[in-house]
């Protein structure tokens, strides 16, 4: 099967959209090394699959960050993208786990969805965090913000091996109102008969075979998805600049160098004396 792949679709008699995400090597790029509680480790792939799914369904040419927010103990956790689908993520806990739905974890929160396009605005919705899931959450969003009926599935597999996410996105289109509704109800009602094991482990063209054979949906070329974090030892010396060198130099005296860790990839970057003087020189 091939993994990390978006598909998009739509059905030339029916007034709807759909997209497909299926991940496997991102995600586990992602949560490798953070040693995350299960729950965190599936609504990280949630968060994943819907970061994907936002960035071909808001057509944009620029970043995508999707936050959670919240005051119980998983303090926040985000995938940052774009529209090239490069991807990675991280999450903060400040207790310990004790449940597996949204208000278990995050307690009272938010969810943030920052847009920063290259060219144009920075856009930014806030979603009350009011249902159990996440997928829930993210249809309340698309029925405030742009008030097109939507569907979202999710699935995730966490074993010691591997971990897998995958997501079906259903919206209806903004054409015949009254015709975009039903034809969205049928393919709701299809949709429904989806089997997290099939959705995870059976090839895209499988799955939507399975669900839409009667309905001729037209699939067009995947994209690829990737982790990439976009760290870097410049980026890293750019941001001690701003610290000043005698603040850096204080610190070098006390400890003996200086380590910066990287929250996404958890890649060290080491700084000697030598190191800072070359910075502000």
């Amino acid at each position: 099967m091939q993994q990390d792949l978006l598909h998009r679709y739509i059905f030339d008699q029916l007034d709807v959209r759909g997209e497909l995400v299926q991940i496997e090597h991102t995600y586990n790029e992602i949560i490798a090394q953070h040693n995350y509680p299960a729950p965190v480790q599936a609504l990280l792939g949630e968060l994943l699959v819907a970061t994907c799914l936002l960035t071909a369904t808001l057509k944009f040419e620029g970043e995508i960050a999707v936050q959670l927010q919240g005051t119980g103990p998983l303090k926040y956790a985000v995938i940052n993208g774009d529209d090239k689908q490069n991807m990675r993520g991280v999450a903060r806990l400040q207790g310990e786990i004790q449940g597996t739905s949204i208000q278990d974890m995050l307690g009272k929160g938010h969810m943030v969805i920052t847009i920063t396009p290259h060219k144009g605005e920075r856009y930014q919705g806030i979603v009350p965090l009011e249902h159990a899931s996440l997928n829930k959450c993210l249809e309340s969003y698309f029925e405030q913000s742009e008030q097109l009926k939507t569907r979202l599935w999710f699935a995730t597999d966490v074993t010691a091996d591997t971990a897998k996410a995958a997501g079906l996105f259903l919206q209806v289109l903004p054409v015949n109102k009254e015709k975009s509704v039903e034809d969205f109800i049928h393919l709701e009602a299809i949709s429904n008969t989806i089997k997290d094991e099939e959705l995870l482990n059976l090839d895209a063209n499988s799955v939507l075979t399975r669900l839409y054979h009667q309905d001729n949906p037209r699939v067009f070329d995947p994209q690829a998805i990737n982790f990439k974090c976009g760290c870097s030892r410049e980026k890293t010396e750019n941001a001690l600049a701003n610290v000043g060198q005698e603040a850096l130099l204080e610190d070098l005296q006390q400890q003996g160098e200086i380590k910066i860790s990287c929250h996404y990839c958890l890649q060290d970057y080491i700084f000697n004396e030598q190191d800072i003087k070359a910075i502000f020189n």
